[in-house]
């Protein structure tokens, strides 16, 4: 008789330091590919952020250049009130303008046709008719570019137009000017500056800045950037010859 021997399958699979091997790799692959998403992430959010504060910045700009051009109508002047036009210690400018909207709205009160702010308007009819242009700090955070309407209701009030804003230059001439632009504001006008209460041309600056994110040569390292948008506006009713 002959004795039969029992062959077992050939068992197979991964030794202890192969598994702490592939372990590893994968940890740091995972690791690698988190920190690169990581990255994006910041480089996406810091995009939007951007895109936000111009899109802010880029709509308060066209509110103040049309209001701005009708400064002055109805009036013997150009609407702009010198001592409230004036730039503050930290280099940003405020401007106040005037005009008489209500002149030829037959549907206005006669108190409001023939002034501005006049007591015998009624609420909110002289709304616009004056009304400031000036940055507000907050404290630890911001600079918010703020709207006031003298008239708009009883005392006054006060809309932010921009809640990201890092500059604000007003600059006026007595007629249309070339220039440059140089970091956060023009240079090299083609013509002196005037007081405000001389200027014809006016020329608004507004500046978004974003500080720079990371180190230099380290990963996602993004460094600062200025953004100037700027408009000119012509002061169409100042009555003065030259633009």
């Amino acid at each position: 008789m002959r004795d039969e021997l029992s062959l077992k399958p050939c068992e197979s699979g991964f030794s202890l330091l192969e598994l702490i091997i592939a372990m590893a790799i994968t940890v740091t692959i995972t690791a690698l590919a988190g920190n690169l998403l990581a990255e994006s992430m910041k480089i996406r959010t810091r995009a939007n952020d951007k895109v936000d504060a111009l899109a802010d910045a880029q709509r308060a700009l066209n509110i103040m250049s049309r209001e701005i051009a009708d400064a002055g109508f109805n009036l013997s002047d150009n609407g702009i009130v010198a001592a409230d036009s004036v730039t503050d210690a930290n280099g940003n400018s405020t401007i106040r303008i005037r005009s008489n909207l209500n002149k030829f709205n037959l549907s206005a009160s006669t108190a409001a046709q023939n002034g501005i702010g006049d007591p015998g308007a009624l609420p909110g009819e002289d709304a616009g008719e004056d009304v400031k242009y000036f940055i507000y700090l907050v404290p630890g955070t911001t600079n918010l570019l703020a709207r006031y309407d003298a008239n708009n209701v009883a005392g006054g009030s006060s809309t932010v137009l921009a809640n990201r804003l890092d500059s604000l230059h007003i600059h006026y001439f007595a007629q249309s000017v070339t220039y440059n632009t140089t970091g956060c504001d023009i240079s090299g006008a083609s013509a002196a500056e005037v007081g405000p209460a001389a200027a014809t041309y006016v020329v608004i600056a507004v500046c978004v800045a974003q500080d720079a994110v990371g180190a230099p040569g380290s990963p996602g390292y993004q460094p600062a950037t200025n953004v100037l948008l700027v408009s000119d506006v012509a002061l169409r009713n100042s009555n003065l010859p030259i633009y």
